[in-house]
């Protein structure tokens, strides 16, 4: 049998973390790394926080799973905390950011088509973005361009047209009969840690008033405190109708949320959408208390005032590797590091060789993703370690 017990659909490095202590993952030899890549935006309280570990624990001793067949305290808590802080009036709990993104495109697309005679069956398209990462499913690489993930799985959904990133006239001439809506990262992610301009969001905000569109936000990897607010919407001064989370909302644990303003919802009636174990209480304890420490102001000024210092020391950084280096761009505490080669051999360099986490991404990108609870001794020791790995870096030969 040649084939692994996991399916080998990751190439899998040689580190392999059996213990978390705050800002660290420790290796089944020992060896200690620092974590600026949070499970990919994922531990944003890090890796031993008392109060997310405390209440999977007491959760998990009381209950946990019953399905969705039965009225949920725990669902309706989590819910209540998500509408009261932001734009939305109704949450749908899932397992994955994937499947917030499904229920968005589904909650889209039934906004126009389940609506009796105040909608249109015809409006079923989504306008995507050029480098987006929307998820893994069947749905969710069709709302991709990426041919990397269509590979090998054609024929993709129809319902589909991409624009270039933050290019508003593109967009606008995409919209037509069929249009249902514009499916957009404020800031993408995977393809480089790019903001999307207040230009461009509140236009497209503008575009979907005056033509009838849902505004799908997918903040799965940018939302929850990570740009030093609760969610990127809200640096744009714009508010979408629909918005799928995940990632970050849940600690570490399974969780993710399509939320959407009652308006949007209208078509989301009973048994049009579910799922077996979205909403469980496990998952309700965990997203209950990520929302305590991060959904207050205190918290989330931190993150600024972090994220800014970050920031202005990688620009100052940057000035001393010329041949290395491009810019440094990002909201917060998600930041990319724009390298003048493909940044992967430095990444892994920054891994292997000096015990520093962090995450290749698109656009040549390195993405400095750290838990949100950082301090100045992280802080400190993450310069310490880009340093020498920068000075002991040798830049691969052109193949």
């Amino acid at each position: 049998m040649s084939i692994t017990p996991l399916m080998p659909v990751y190439p899998r490095c040689g580190v392999r973390p059996v213990r978390g202590e705050h800002c660290h993952l420790i290796d089944e030899d020992g060896t200690r790394y620092l974590d600026f890549a949070s499970g990919i935006a994922v531990n944003l309280l890090g890796h031993s926080h008392a109060g997310l570990i405390g209440a999977i624990q007491k959760q998990a001793a009381t209950l946990m799973h019953v399905s969705n067949l039965y009225g949920s305290p725990q669902g309706e808590r989590l819910a209540q905390m998500l509408v009261d802080s932001t734009f939305g009036d109704t949450v749908f709990f899932t397992n994955s950011g994937a499947e917030a993104v499904e229920a968005a495109i589904k909650t889209a697309r039934a906004y126009h088509q389940n609506a009796g005679d105040a909608g249109d069956k015809n409006r079923f398209e989504l306008i995507t973005f050029h480098n987006a990462f929307h998820g893994r499913t069947m749905a969710t690489i069709s709302a991709s361009n990426q041919e990397k993930m269509h590979h090998g799985f054609s024929p993709l959904l129809a319902g589909f047209k991409y624009a270039p990133f933050d290019d508003l006239e593109a967009a606008k001439a995409l919209i037509g009969p069929q249009t249902a809506g514009f499916l957009v990262e404020p800031i993408q992610g995977e393809g480089g840690i790019r903001p999307a301009s207040q230009e461009f969001m509140q236009g497209l905000r503008a575009l979907a008033d005056e033509h009838g569109l849902m505004l799908i936000l997918d903040e799965v990897q940018c939302g929850v405190a990570r740009t030093g607010k609760l969610y990127a919407y809200e640096h744009y001064g714009i508010e979408p109708d629909i918005m799928a989370t995940a990632k970050g909302i849940g600690g570490g644990f399974p969780l993710g949320a399509c939320i959407a303003t009652e308006k949007a919802a209208r078509g989301m009636t009973f048994g049009t959408h579910g799922s077996t174990y979205g909403g469980n209480p496990l998952a309700m304890a965990a997203g209950t208390a990520v929302m305590e420490a991060v959904a207050n102001e205190e918290f989330l000024g931190e993150v600024r005032e972090k994220g800014e210092r970050l920031r202005k020391g990688l620009e100052q950084f940057i000035g001393n590797y010329p041949e290395l280096f491009e810019l440094v761009r990002g909201k917060g505490l998600m930041l990319g590091l724009k390298m003048k080669m493909e940044s992967r051999p430095f990444f892994v360099h920054l891994r292997d060789n000096h015990q520093l986490l962090t995450v290749a991404a698109g656009d040549n990108t390195i993405r400095i993703i750290p838990p949100l609870v950082i301090g100045d001794a992280e802080i400190d020791e993450f310069f310490d370690k880009l340093s020498a790995g920068a000075a002991s870096f040798k830049v691969p030969e052109p193949a």
